[in-house]
């Protein structure tokens, strides 16, 4: 086992470099995801993958691991992609990035916001065709100052962006979980019944793993609960919503508009959705920005080398 490391997909420059410093390692030559195949043979003659949140490490595979193969590092807060119950029973550390990629994501969450309500991708499309015009009610949208903002899923991402809605445009805040956030409690959230924060809320933000509990937590009943003028935004996870549903409710004006960085059979879009003008789309890139991708690189380092140096991760993720 001459190498220790295997990359699945080449990480920001700073990072391989911090990498290359603590221990020997192999990359995905290729600018796609890695195969299976690929994965297969990481776990088998490595001790440590870094992971991309696009690479499925089931059961079958973490069945595979040689015995000195000791952490699967994944290069993304959320870890759905892996079993970790397998893996924590077979004695491998699994580790995320978490914190760095906060503001980046709840930042995001606000374009989308900003975008879905003030129509910023239809009017960028009119103006390139250079036919747009001034008059009272044309390109109207939805106000955003003062309003009320519901958010699921109140963990690091929701609380920081609700924190920013509340001091920054004075939005009122209800929110919905299985704790209190002290972080919205102190700008004046309130903690609330999922069917009250879909009825009074005229933003709602998800910001949730997805578990069992939480695939197609809003689907059709939920979407005809909220107001007709309400905007939905989902950068945690795509599944979270059924896209059918979604695709059913904006075509049919059960909402006004959403905003979507995340989908559920990525990197496919729901056709339907595709078709509308009342959606804006992104290429889930919720932590894209320079500094966040390269932080959270830095981070899978540091839990690479704790467990190579045979310790615990820093950012260990245990279910």
């Amino acid at each position: 086992m001459s190498r220790q490391v295997y990359v699945s997909r080449s990480l920001p420059i700073k990072a391989m470099e911090a990498l290359g410093q603590v221990c020997s390692y192999d990359v995905n030559p290729e600018d796609r995801p890695a195969t299976r195949e690929e994965l297969i043979n990481a776990v088998k003659n490595y001790r440590v993958l870094i992971a991309m949140l696009s690479d499925k490490i089931d059961a079958e595979l973490i069945s595979m691991a040689n015995p000195d193969f000791k952490l699967i590092a994944n290069y993304g807060v959320g870890f759905n992609n892996i079993d970790v119950k397998a893996a924590n029973a077979k004695g491998i550390h699994v580790s995320n990035t978490p914190d760095v990629l906060t503001d980046a994501t709840a930042d995001l969450a606000w374009a989308l916001l900003f975008a879905a309500s003030r129509r910023v991708v239809e009017g960028d499309n009119i103006a390139r065709k250079g036919s747009f015009f001034w008059a009272p009610e044309y390109m109207l949208g939805y106000d955003i100052t003062g309003r009320t903002l519901g958010i699921i899923g109140a963990g690091r991402i929701g609380s920081n962006f609700g924190r920013k809605a509340a001091n920054g445009f004075g939005m009122k805040i209800l929110y919905y979980g299985h704790h209190e956030s002290q972080e919205l409690e102190a700008v004046g959230g309130k903690l609330v019944t999922l069917d009250e924060l879909l009825s009074q809320s005229d933003f709602i933000s998800l910001h949730v793993p997805l578990t069992q509990e939480t695939h197609h937590l809003i689907g059709a009943k939920e979407l005809a609960k909220m107001k007709p003028t309400a905007i939905l935004i989902n950068t945690a996870r795509g599944p979270v919503i059924d896209e059918k549903a979604l695709a059913e409710a904006l075509k049919n004006k059960v909402i006004a508009a959403a905003g979507l960085d995340v989908y559920e059979r990525e990197p496919e879009v729901e056709p339907e959705l595709k078709a509308l003008s009342n959606v804006v789309l992104m290429p889930h890139v919720g932590s894209a920005t320079f500094d966040t991708r390269t932080n959270m690189g830095l981070m899978d380092v540091r839990n690479v080398q704790a467990v190579l140096d045979g310790k615990e991760p820093p950012n260990e993720v245990k279910v």
